[in-house]
């Protein structure tokens, strides 16, 4: 009896163990195994949006063939009470990851950041919207009203609907997909913030522009060139045609009222056109800038060059230099052979 009992015992023990075993195998495979399929890609994407459920979760990793054992991703998923602790956003998911992972990181809400590569490439107020909704979750059309709220606009950030873009500072910006517009903005305030010390307001009213108005004319400024010393020249001249009531004239506007942002030759027709940012037809500056106009632009135009000069026009060596000069009649010449040069280059538009 006393050996029929011992082997009972072994036979129990061994299949609690076997229990043990197999439930340690089937533990490690629902929370630790990778339950990633990318096609032999490393790591994707998914985007959780706001007052998303579960089932919306569920969707947007099926519906890209993400995860292999989609039974065991519910089980732990609800096990570990995801589908009460969802957090909206944009999140990588990685080949080797688990389960167990990928629900941590949905709970935790450890987001990827998205980049927001804000630069002078960017010139109107539409292509800023377009790009915000495109890289973010916010919508066009409620991006579309916020930029368009001009009392809103005037009392948070001293800008209004057309000239707003001169609160818009060059920069990569990391942020979460899912800031709000307004979280946004004030983002963008702060960087604004750090570029307009008290210095260069003072030195803004100094011109008797406001501080719009000198961004609006840096944003040109910077489109004639790139060469720091040449852009205060350019500065110095733009602020002796307005002090003398003249107008701009400035190509750079011309470009922007036309759209046409590629070429390389402004013709006398482009400058027909009826838009109040075409300095040829109009005087003062245009109601805004016509690209984000990086900080040394402002400097720029803030420590503009003291001259008499009232004409300038590039040199026709392509240096990126210019002729400057106040009589009408020498500009004219160096206006030809800049003209001259553009020919011989072949360069029609």
């Amino acid at each position: 009896m006393a050996r029929k009992g011992s082997a009972f015992k072994k036979v129990i023990v061994f299949f609690v163990f076997a229990l043990l075993a197999f439930a340690a195998y089937w533990s490690y495979q629902n929370l630790f195994r990778n339950n990633v399929h990318l096609e032999g890609k490393k790591f994707t994407y998914i985007y959780i949006k706001s007052n998303a459920d579960f089932n919306d979760v569920l969707d947007e990793l099926y519906s890209q063939n993400i995860i292999k054992d989609q039974k065991s991703f519910e089980w732990m998923a609800k096990e570990m009470n995801l589908p009460e602790k969802i957090n909206p956003g944009k999140y990588r998911i990685d080949s080797k990851m688990s389960n167990r992972s990928i629900v941590k990181m949905l709970i935790n809400g450890k987001q990827e950041k998205v980049k927001l590569y804000l630069n002078s490439q960017i010139r109107t107020k539409e292509e800023f919207i377009n790009y915000i909704s495109e890289k973010l979750e916010i919508e066009e059309s409620d991006l579309e009203e916020f930029c368009s709220a001009d009392e809103l606009l005037q009392e948070k950030y001293g800008v209004n609907s057309i000239n707003f873009m001169a609160l818009v500072v060059p920069e990569t910006y990391e942020v979460n997909w899912t800031i709000p517009i307004s979280e946004l903005f004030e983002l963008l305030k702060q960087k604004f913030d750090s570029v307009w010390t008290t210095v260069k307001k003072e030195k803004a009213r100094a011109l008797q522009l406001s501080i719009p108005e000198v961004v609006t004319l840096a944003s040109i400024v910077q489109s004639e060139s790139g060469i720091r010393t040449e852009q205060q020249k350019i500065a110095g001249v733009y602020l002796n045609r307005l002090k003398q009531d003249m107008r701009l004239q400035a190509d750079p506007t011309v470009v922007f009222a036309n759209g046409k942002f590629d070429v390389q030759r402004v013709l006398s027709a482009d400058k027909e056109i009826d838009s109040p940012y075409n300095t040829y037809r109009y005087k003062g500056l245009p109601p805004g800038p016509i690209c984000l106009v990086n900080p040394s632009a402002i400097d720029a135009v803030l420590n503009y060059t003291r001259h008499d000069f009232i004409y300038f026009c590039a040199k026709p060596d392509f240096s990126g230099l210019s002729c400057f000069t106040n009589d009408y009649s020498v500009h004219q010449k160096n206006a030809k052979a800049y003209q001259d040069a553009l020919n011989k280059k072949g360069i029609k538009r």
